[in-house]
């Protein structure tokens, strides 16, 4: 019944477009009882269907980024689009009515939607709550949404993004990029307020994949994170030191530390979306430039592995297979203390470039390179700083938005004449319209 339950949870909160409020189910609270009288077992499950819903259709996000970054291709016959659109083959077009750009946007969507239930239960429970365990679970929900609007806003840059959709029937206008990034910090902000008055317990309960973050200050330390990330979107290289200083950086810790996504292969729970079989026709498959730009020595080459015949589809080819990932139960990383450390190099470049060089000699010796001895200009630290963040990040959808945002599209490679590369998903039909 519990599974039932929150299955229905999922349903009826996750779709805009359904009144599910009219259908009384005798073993499920109605969405008008949860938001007006919730139990603390309601609002667990609200917990949990939030982060849920933070891992569902990522998979989309992750490929679409990564195809349109060149870090890999996706070869499959039962979809021209991955090679065809994503990649701007010959005339076609990036289309608004398209799986690629809708699916992962509308999930995005979805965890806003449901925190704001979370939010507005939370606010209207009967249950004793104190205020600090209500400002863990505001500070949470709020977090949550800020990190699904800027996946969002990544997708759709120009184009802008909808902040306002608490009615789900009155959507606000949307916002340009600038100005969404400032809104994400703030929403941001007023979530770690909350979180540093929130006491030293959740009242609820995270997956394994916040193992670790699961408590008012490592949630917060969480929270800074993706702060510093969006400073470093917004060029504002002091504010990302600022939340740098109380995220998790560690620079002498586990490079891999920090929240993931959970998956598993038990029972109906959710596979790891971005994990291919390796040596298989229908494979994610490195662009040929990864293995041919990659330093000798550098054991970031360990995340591609050698095909025993080379893959070919439709005009393109390569010899390797991406295996981030070892198996469907592989959990995904939401930020990880390496890229922590690369944003700390990244916010230095330009007033200590000595500091920025120290932070990335942490990166380079943890895979098999000596120290940089390169030149000591902005534009040189910055060139092995954007080596690192594409080798380090590598299949975690950073660098066609590092080549974006440092205006270097045009430096992404071209497989065939007239292939195009994109700036931006365009708005999803759905919401032309609205």
């Amino acid at each position: 019944m519990k599974t039932l339950k929150y299955t229905f949870l999922i349903m009826l909160i996750g779709l805009f477009s359904c009144e599910l409020e009219e259908i009384q189910d005798p073993n499920n609270p109605s969405l008008g009882q949860i938001e007006a009288n919730a139990t603390l077992s309601d609002i667990q499950l609200l917990v949990s269907g939030t982060e849920d819903l933070m891992r569902s259709e990522v998979g989309f996000y992750y490929d679409v980024l990564g195809i349109m970054g060149r870090e890999y291709y996706f070869f499959t016959n039962s979809d021209p689009r991955y090679t065809g659109e994503l990649l701007g083959k010959g005339e076609a077009v990036l289309d608004d009515a398209g799986f690629y750009g809708t699916r992962p946007y509308a999930g995005r969507y979805k965890v806003i939607r449901n925190a704001n239930v979370l939010l507005t239960a939370v606010a209207n429970t009967n249950e004793s709550l104190t205020n600090e365990q209500k400002n863990g679970l505001t500070g949470f929900a709020k977090t949550c949404q800020a990190y699904s609007y800027l996946l969002a806003l990544n997708m759709q840059y120009e184009n802008g993004i909808r902040l306002d959709v608490s009615d789900p029937q009155n959507l606000g206008e949307f916002v340009g990029y600038d100005q969404a990034l400032t809104a994400i910090a703030t929403l941001l902000d007023a979530a770690h307020t909350e979180l540093t008055g929130a006491g030293s317990e959740f009242v609820f309960s995270l997956s394994t994949g916040f193992a670790g973050f699961d408590d008012p200050a490592s949630f917060a330390a969480f929270n800074r994170a993706i702060k510093a990330r969006v400073a470093l979107y917004q060029d504002n290289k002091s504010g990302a030191l600022t939340a740098l200083d109380d995220s998790f950086m560690d620079m002498a810790g586990d490079l891999d530390m920090g929240p993931e996504h959970y998956y598993s292969v038990a029972g109906t729970d959710k596979v790891n979306p971005v994990f291919r079989t390796p040596d298989q026709s229908e494979a994610l498959v490195a662009h040929p430039s990864f293995v041919a730009d990659i330093m000798a020595g550098d054991d970031r080459m360990e995340k591609v592995t050698m095909r025993t015949t080379t893959a070919v589809l439709d005009g393109l080819s390569g010899d390797y297979d991406v295996t981030i990932y070892s198996s469907l139960a592989s959990y995904i990383p939401i930020i990880r203390n390496e890229e922590l450390i690369l944003m700390y190099a990244e916010a230095n470049i330009g007033s200590n470039n000595v500091e920025a060089i120290a932070a990335l000699n942490v990166i380079r010796t943890a895979h098999g390179l000596g120290a940089y001895t390169g030149g000591t200009t902005d534009s040189e630290v910055l060139t092995e700083l954007l080596y690192n963040r594409r080798y380090s990040l590598f299949g975690e959808a950073h660098r066609w938005i590092d080549m974006r945002r440092y205006n270097m599209l045009n430096t992404l490679p071209i497989d065939r004449a007239n292939d195009d590369v994109w700036s931006q998903l365009p708005r999803p039909v759905s919401e032309v319209n609205q």
